[in-house]
């Protein structure tokens, strides 16, 4: 996942309890679901009854990990210097926003919680003259626009109708709250002004898909993620006049789960997990979509 969500109400940390046989029965009773339904086979079932069985009395698999819930702002912090290197799948909304973005004429734009800048480049690539805000310098500090500023997506330190276009990835999932955002989003957007949006699909949200980092002394922590369903984005939209231009949930292909022995240490989870369960994962991943994209624009 991207940007930075800064938000200073959420700056306590909590925990919560992570454990491994909690996903892996989770993906297997969602696989269940679906042959309840009628998509596959007893076969299938009784596969998946016998695999619960087997990973219930699998002693690699007997303990949980306590993981620090970290406000956005501080768990981007600890996740710039990295941030840019190694595989983003979150990074597949890239190709999406461009070609939404190609069909907006050059003007003023704000890329809204820029991270390290890496959709403040599409905005600059399309002539667009660009500022770009982020709640972590750490993160702002990679990034490169006509202008850099520390902001909260509650307060943007630009004037009311002064742009044309606001861009925001991977941010909006970090929000308790999409309401005052999105109200803040079309304040700043001039009279026909584009919003566009990226984040990660609720679905795979409520499936395990949070960024994962490590406190200070080295414990696990993931960044604090909240569940917006479609219809959370369209009553922000409607509520701040804005109008839905175009709404996409692409599915990305089925990548081969990767084989860990025992599920592999906690960073890897949730997705060192899934070759233990293979079947179940397709069939409980299956047509399942993996982004959400928005193009909206503001009343004339």
């Amino acid at each position: 996942m991207g940007g930075t969500a800064a938000f200073a109400r959420l700056s306590s940390a909590s925990v919560s309890y992570e454990h491994p046989l909690a996903y892996l029965i989770g993906i297997e009773g969602a696989a269940l679901l679906r042959a309840f339904t009628g998509e596959h086979d007893r076969e299938f079932v009784e596969a998946r009854l016998a695999e619960i069985r087997a990973l219930l009395a699998d002693d690699d698999l007997a303990k949980g990990v306590e993981v620090t819930q970290l406000a956005p702002q501080d768990g981007y912090a600890r996740w710039a210097a990295a941030y840019d290197s190694g595989e983003n799948v979150a990074f597949a909304d890239e190709p999406h926003l461009a070609a939404i973005l190609d069909a907006i004429p050059p003007g003023r734009a704000l890329d809204a919680d820029c991270g390290t800048g890496r959709l403040t480049r599409l905005l600059a690539e399309r002539g667009h003259h660009v500022v770009a805000v982020d709640g972590s310098p750490e993160m702002l500090s990679h990034a490169k626009a006509d202008s850099t500023l520390v902001a909260d997506l509650h307060e943007l330190p630009v004037d009311d109708g002064s742009q044309d276009v606001v861009l925001c990835g991977l941010a909006l999932s970090h929000m308790p709250d999409l309401g005052p955002v999105i109200a803040e989003f079309a304040r700043v957007l001039a009279p026909g002004g584009h919003l566009v949006l990226s984040d990660v699909h609720p679905e795979q949200v409520q499936r395990g898909s949070i960024p994962s980092v490590r406190t200070a002394d080295g414990d696990p922590a993931r960044v604090r993620t909240s569940h917006h369903r479609v219809g959370d984005y369209l009553r922000a939209f409607f509520a701040a006049s804005l109008a839905p231009v175009s709404c996409e949930e692409p599915t990305p292909a089925l990548a081969e789960p990767r084989h860990v022995p025992g599920g592999g240490p906690w960073d890897l989870w949730p997705w060192s997990l899934n070759g233990l369960v293979p079947d179940a994962l397709a069939a409980a991943a299956k047509d399942v979509p993996s982004m959400l994209i928005w193009h909206c624009r503001k009343a004339e």
